[in-house]
């Protein structure tokens, strides 16, 4: 299990919740006052960490989101071929092909030490 529960209420900006099977970092998070006959609700807009798309949802501050464990991890190049890069982690030594971000593409070469970030078994290269 790579991710934890935790009610709308405490969720925080720049924090990291699940929105659609997506781990997304929070951008925007408004609370409404409750109603009469109801709850308080927040409102939430976030960017997903893998693909960039701006998710929102709205939900009561007393229910349950799933939220992601994000690994930060270092891990060597070992190849490049074409787009992608095989990686070797520095500290379980697990050897995984990952796809090379655009802006990293001219920078990157075997041998090299790079930042990538795991979460609900995707990854994702962070930084060169």
């Amino acid at each position: 299990m790579s991710w934890t529960m935790q009610q709308v209420r405490e969720l925080k900006v720049n924090r990291y919740l699940v929105i659609d099977d997506e781990p997304c970092k929070i951008i925007e998070l408004t609370t409404s006052k409750p109603g009469k006959h109801g709850e308080a609700k927040a409102r939430i807009v976030a960017i997903g960490i893998f693909t960039g798309n701006k998710r929102s949802m709205v939900a009561p501050v007393t229910h349950k989101v799933q939220v992601p464990i994000i690994e930060k991890r270092i891990a060597q190049v070992v190849s490049i071929q074409g787009t992608e890069a095989q990686l070797m982690d520095m500290e379980s030594y697990e050897m995984f092909n990952i796809e090379i971000p655009e802006e990293f593409r001219d920078k990157i070469e075997a041998g090299q030490e790079v930042s990538y970030q795991d979460a609900l078994g995707r990854r994702q290269i962070t930084r060169v």
